[in-house]
């Protein structure tokens, strides 16, 4: 049994999709039989998002009360710490914290962007996991290149599949990069029947990052990416809908014939973030174009969920095609016609492709899977 720290975001922005992407990994070392410890810190001023007031503040008690509920709920009451912009700690205090570290067999740095380099200094292994490749790497490289020092970790992981190959034309920023996909912990979800009428979802924000330039080339997010697939309603026979947060082009994307929701309007609770999903026939969703220009090899955890529902899924293609496999339950799509035909496919033979999503699922991301073997690779 190894005592591991997981550094990552939960209270700073507690919504469903944000919670179940940490959870994930949680269940799935606690499955495993490891000692876990969830950490986060604020870092910076207004670092927390409170999704009843819809404002960033400096005020976390929200995202503790939903995070603190969360985790009695998963058995983790006692084993947690956050600490505000002000210095004050919750869960767990400063000494608890200190000991953690000390006794700490691996951390991972997974979103906490190096916050507890301090603390994690005398810890026995220190993780980096990526989970924006592409991306990350090339932040890394121009800081490199800007002879600006580069995080320090004894290993490397990235949730881009093809990152550190010649797959991609991502840098690796001078790195030695492991592979990590985003997992799910399948023992967590079941497969309820297919509910009829139901449309393809997806759940997605329309533009999380600024566009990055590197060599010369442009990339950007899924703004760039969606619009290719726009008319994809107009020509199959079942709903198509996303939940959106940020600036989308409501009116155009309606007009194509898509239902659009508020993103936050599914994802206020995790309940209500799985209940989405169940509720789906599958999943049709874009990836972020920096994921797919640079062929990062990336699989949303997202469609993770969905697979573990048994809920096939219709992915735009970033590298990942050449490692699941697809066809069945799973589809890697690059443009709208390859699209509508995975939409028909799919409406020929759910019954299959809700069975071979979740068998992808398993065989292929299941948490206990691939965490052991993680863990192996690391002690």
């Amino acid at each position: 049994m190894a005592r591991i720290i997981l550094g990552s975001y939960m209270i700073r922005y507690p919504l469903g999709g944000m919670l179940s992407w940490a959870l994930q990994f949680l269940k799935g070392f606690e499955m495993l039989g490891h000692d876990v410890y969830f950490v986060e810190k604020a870092g910076y001023q207004d670092a927390c998002y409170d999704p009843k007031k819809d404002i960033m503040t400096n005020n976390c008690s929200t995202g503790i009360q939903i995070v603190q509920d969360l985790f009695k709920r998963s058995d983790y009451n006692g084993k947690w710490c956050f600490v505000d912009f002000n210095g004050q700690y919750y869960g767990s205090d400063k000494q608890t914290l200190k000991m953690w570290f000390e006794e700490a067999d691996i951390f991972i740095d997974m979103g906490a962007h190096g916050m507890w380099d301090k603390e994690s200094a005398c810890s026995n292994v220190r993780v980096y996991i990526d989970g924006e490749p592409g991306y990350t790497q090339i932040l890394w490289e121009q800081k490199k290149r800007s002879g600006n020092a580069l995080p320090e970790y004894d290993f490397y992981y990235s949730a881009g599949r093809n990152i550190g190959t010649q797959a991609t034309t991502a840098p690796d920023a001078g790195k030695k990069w492991n592979h990590l996909w985003n997992l799910v912990a399948t023992d967590l979800f079941d497969v309820s029947p297919e509910c009829k009428g139901a449309p393809f979802t997806t759940v997605m924000n329309w533009q999380s990052h600024k566009e990055i330039e590197f060599d010369g080339v442009s990339y950007g997010q899924k703004d760039v990416e969606f619009i290719k697939f726009i008319s994809l309603p107009k020509f199959v026979d079942c709903h198509m809908e996303a939940a959106i947060a940020g600036r989308a082009p409501k009116d155009q994307l309606i007009e194509n014939g898509w239902r659009v929701l508020d993103a936050k309007s599914v994802t206020l609770s995790i309940d209500d973030y799985y209940s989405y999903i169940k509720q789906s026939r599958g999943e049709f969703s874009v990836c972020k174009n920096v994921f797919v220009e640079t062929h990062s090899g990336w699989f949303s955890d997202r469609s993770a969920a969905y697979l573990a529902s048994g809920r096939p899924v219709i992915l735009q293609d970033t590298g990942f095609s050449h490692h699941l496999p697809c066809g069945k339950g799973l589809f890697a799509v690059s443009n709208v016609e390859e699209a509508i035909d995975a939409v028909k496919q799919i409406s020929k033979d759910y019954k299959i492709h809700s069975k071979m999503a979740r068998d992808i699922a398993v065989e292929y991301l299941d948490a206990k899977k691939l965490l052991k073997r993680f863990i192996n690779q690391l002690i």
